[in-house]
């Protein structure tokens, strides 16, 4: 998902994504273990989709302050 995308959305909606994400993640890093993940690039999209929701969570809380 894109940056632009993202700004659009409320805070309320970033974090309940974010908290999508993270389970997303936890549930692929465990499929990994058991060999079940065919596509491994998958955890790393996840990863900066994550990083990607925190950066602008963080703008807008410095932007507040």
């Amino acid at each position: 998902m894109k940056a632009k995308d993202l700004r659009k959305k409320s805070d309320n909606e970033l974090e309940k994504m974010l908290e999508e994400k993270r389970k997303r993640l936890y549930q692929l890093r465990s499929d990994l273990v058991a060999g079940k993940v065919k596509n491994v690039r998958e955890i790393r999209m996840v990863k900066k989709d994550i990083a990607r929701i925190l950066t602008i969570l963080n703008e807008r809380k410095q932007n507040k302050e």
